[in-house]
């Protein structure tokens, strides 16, 4: 079978095009699987076939299944991703440095192991993490480990134990924080921007986004007893909004893709750039709390 990558975008006149290209599904068949036949639980997506495909592994947040992620990890699928995650770490009180080696070790089998009938491989080239509330700040550990890594988002990132905050300064991958304007849980001031900031005074690519009117668990779909407990729900808006986002800042650091620079640099509707503070400013701050999360 010859090379087959991620299906290119049509060409787009601005931002607002590009969300609304890049927020529907692409042109691909999609496969889906489980991850337990390597001995963890979880999702896999990819293309019906493909080869030398880009890959990318997501970290759930706290309490939260991954069936709450199938939406966006489908959608990647039919724009030509691989894209896989680990069910583990579920509890009240996770360890961080597990769930980050579980994110590795799924990356790891996506890339050495053909998928589906053998008709699905992906290239170690390009590889990606994702990660969600205290499954971003375990994604930060994993990928401040991983120096072939080529991409990393995270939605409403927490600090977490051992420090996200630090690793982040380790980290060499391109990086796209998207903060929740209405987040109670993990506060944009108190986490994803100290975050991006410590990446950033070490000299790493990093770029931080608000969505506006986001709450916590607005990245994710469907219904779970958490939503209640934490009085926070699933939006609309805020999914659609990431997925343009997520896809498009993944079609440009793992294939090269220029079509979808409306989407990665400039003004963008609902999804602001952030100036990060300073470093005189991160001094005077409070630190942030931990939310979640467990020890080593």
């Amino acid at each position: 079978m010859a090379r087959t990558s991620v299906t290119r975008p049509p060409s787009m006149k601005g931002a607002k095009d590009a969300l609304g290209v890049l927020s529907r599904p692409g042109p691909l068949p999609v496969r889906f699987g489980d991850l337990g036949l390597i001995g963890l639980p979880g999702i896999v997506y990819a293309p019906a076939e493909g080869f030398h495909l880009p890959a990318v592994v997501l970290g759930h947040a706290w309490l939260q299944p991954v069936r709450r992620y199938h939406e966006l990890l489908r959608h990647l699928a039919t724009w030509g991703f691989v894209a896989a995650a680990p069910d583990t770490q579920r509890g009240p009180v996770p360890s961080m440095s597990r769930f980050s080696a579980d994110l590795a070790t799924v990356l790891d089998v996506c890339v050495g192991v053909r998928l589906g009938d053998g008709t699905i491989s992906v290239d170690a080239r390009r590889t990606g993490l994702i990660g969600h509330g205290t499954g971003g700040g375990a994604a930060i550990l994993a990928a401040a480990r991983r120096e072939r890594l080529r991409a990393l988002v995270t939605l409403a990132p927490s600090e977490v134990k051992p420090s996200a905050i630090e690793a982040a300064a380790r980290v060499g991958a391109p990086t796209l924080h998207l903060a929740a304007a209405v987040d109670s849980m993990a506060p944009a001031a108190g986490h994803a921007e100290r975050i991006a900031a410590a990446q950033r005074d070490a000299g790493g690519d990093v770029t931080v986004r608000t969505i506006e009117k986001a709450g916590h668990l607005g990245f994710c779909e469907g219904r779970h007893w958490s939503s209640f407990l934490l009085q926070n729900f699933p939006q609309h808006r805020t999914r659609k909004l990431t997925r343009a986002l997520v896809t498009a800042f993944l079609m440009q650091e793992l294939t090269g893709e220029k079509r979808v620079s409306a989407l990665t640099a400039g003004d963008v509707p609902g999804a602001p750039l952030v100036d990060l503070p300073g470093p005189e400013d991160e001094e005077s701050g409070e630190q942030p709390g931990l939310l979640g999360v467990g020890g080593r």
